[in-house]
């Protein structure tokens, strides 16, 4: 079962329906032993990162996703792939989780539209299971005004857009990062989670 963590910052339903259609057993929840008995986890995540944490924190599953990345497949989406950093400078300094190195601010992409928003090719960086069956010709969809700066190493694909944006970051072991949205990038996005569902043991 793949749980689907439900903190009131996260767009939760589409990728609901995205699982529900690939078959995946999945369960949208904020119950600690629901989510410590899942076999993998998704955090999705839409708005500001300081209140999205702030939200994260107050249903006291902070502690519990850190010890279940460690163990159990795990993918943020989004501003939840955001999260999974150090730290964010939106607004204002703020801690994430700390699964990744690296920070989140401001996309400079000069003579661009920000947001960014709209679909991209994602340029491959670092093999990464998540890219399994993918070919050099895949776009998906982004909605986003801050993107991560973290090495290279933790970079499975990236977009060009002006600059270098992480599109795809990992910790290459559990934790798996999304900036862009695979609930909404058609029969790509539908490849991704087909692949993280396949990370199931």
């Amino acid at each position: 079962m793949i749980s689907i963590i439900d903190y009131g910052a996260g767009n939760i339903f589409s990728v609901k329906n995205a699982l529900d259609y690939l078959g995946f057993d999945n369960k949208l929840t904020k119950d600690k032993a629901e989510i410590e008995n899942s076999d993998a986890i998704i955090l999705p995540g839409v708005g500001a990162f300081p209140s999205a944490m702030n939200m994260l924190n107050e249903t006291g599953l902070t502690d519990t996703i850190k010890a279940q990345a460690k163990v159990k497949p795990f993918l943020g989406i989004c501003l939840g792939m955001q999260m999974l950093f150090d730290k964010s400078y939106e607004f204002e300094e703020c801690d994430g989780l700390g699964l990744i190195n690296g920070k989140v601010d401001n996309v400079i992409a000069e003579g661009m539209n920000i947001p960014h928003m709209g679909w991209n090719k994602l340029e491959k960086l670092n093999d990464c299971p998540l890219l399994d069956n993918l070919n050099d010709d895949e776009y998906v969809y982004f909605v986003h005004s801050y993107q991560a700066y973290c090495d290279d190493k933790n970079i499975a694909a990236y977009c060009e857009y002006a600059n270098r944006i992480p599109a795809l970051v990992f910790d290459g072991n559990n934790v798996y990062g999304a900036q862009f949205h695979p609930e909404k990038s058609g029969e790509t996005g539908l490849k991704i989670l087909r692949n993280f569902g396949g990370l199931i043991r």
